[in-house]
């Protein structure tokens, strides 16, 4: 029996599970892979290079899935001209997208036009004030990311055990937990504690149809929880990247230079380019890679059918079984 929330009523979603918006791996294929099981798939647009191939990329997904489906847009600082965030976003609206997740800098801007538009709006948060802020500007859906997540969990530092707690105690509109969600037990976690969803991940790369070579799948696999390292934390523009041989290199230097270090000291290990010739070789040593500490819970590489199938069930029966099994109904003498 499919789990309702508001969350899955204003998207139209049979279940409260969102495909995070992700560098790379956030294809028109997995984003169908994932809407077509009942969940919400998202594509990353600026994975497509351009906004005319943003809009090809739109038009594909449509062809791949019948079902809602978001498109992120995420807006970060560039260390050059800027992207063009603009006209990505008239791509959004001018596809006849009809749900939208921004990330990175303050949406105020670019939600409002997509308000105006008829989109409904997700905004990734990492603090409290964040999202007050963002539902202010008239987000529609909160998406709060613990410490756990990967790619930036901002400077916060807050763990999903409070951060969702607290978001249950200050915000008004409905919200989801992000950040090392990957089974149905957390899912079910997520709901007691206010969240009306969870967004996934890393989850979602450790599937067959994310485009991420085995070996990297693998590794997530074989990994624990403390499988991942904070870097560029000095510059504060903390990543959570996978602890592989390169990751390490960056730690160690950031750690050697102390006060001193600067992003051109690893700059030639961490770029973009350097990581897709890490997929393209399946070198998993190769580059930085984007994993949340939910890498400890990964223990398969199924289909994405099979991830929202097994976190709903689990979740029925925690919430069903266990969590009201707990409830001991005392007798009136």
């Amino acid at each position: 029996m499919p789990l309702k929330t508001r969350v899955t009523e204003l998207l139209g979603v049979e279940h409260p599970i969102i495909m995070g918006g992700m560098t790379g791996v956030g294809t028109p294929e997995l984003a169908a892979a994932v809407s077509n099981a009942g969940g919400l798939g998202i594509i990353a647009i600026h994975n497509a290079g351009s906004p005319e191939e943003g809009r090809k990329w739109i038009r594909r997904l449509k062809l791949l899935t019948n079902k809602p489906f978001g498109v992120n847009l995420t807006i970060l600082p560039s260390m050059g001209p800027p992207p063009p965030y603009k006209e990505y976003a008239l791509a959004i609206i001018e596809e006849g997208v009809k749900i939208v997740e921004t990330a990175g800098s303050s949406p105020k801007t670019f939600v409002q036009l997509f308000k105006k538009a008829g989109l409904i709006t997700i905004h990734k948060c990492v603090s409290i004030r964040h999202a007050l802020s963002a539902e202010r500007y008239g987000v529609d859906i909160i998406s709060l990311d613990g410490f756990e997540c990967a790619g930036h969990p901002g400077e916060e530092d807050i763990g999903n055990f409070v951060l969702q707690a607290k978001g249950a105690m200050a915000l008004s509109k409905p919200y989801v937990c992000s950040g090392g969600v990957g089974t149905g037990k957390q899912l079910a976690a997520a709901l007691a504690l206010g969240a009306d969803g969870v967004n996934c991940g890393t989850r979602f790369c450790a599937t067959k149809e994310c485009n991420w070579p085995d070996s990297f799948k693998q590794r997530m696999v074989e990994s624990s929880e403390t499988d991942t390292v904070m870097m560029l934390r000095r510059l504060q523009n903390t990543c959570r990247v996978f602890r592989n041989k390169v990751a390490e290199e960056v730690e160690e230097i950031e750690l050697e230079k102390g006060a001193n270090f600067e992003f051109s000291d690893v700059s030639h290990l961490v770029t973009g380019k350097r990581g897709r010739e890490a997929e393209k070789k399946g070198d998993a040593d190769g580059g930085i890679w984007s994993a949340g500490q939910v890498v400890g819970v990964i223990d398969s590489i199924p289909t994405c059918e099979e991830v929202i199938r097994g976190m709903v069930k689990e979740a029925e029966t925690t919430i069903r079984s266990r969590l009201t099994s707990l409830v001991v109904h005392q007798s009136k003498l």
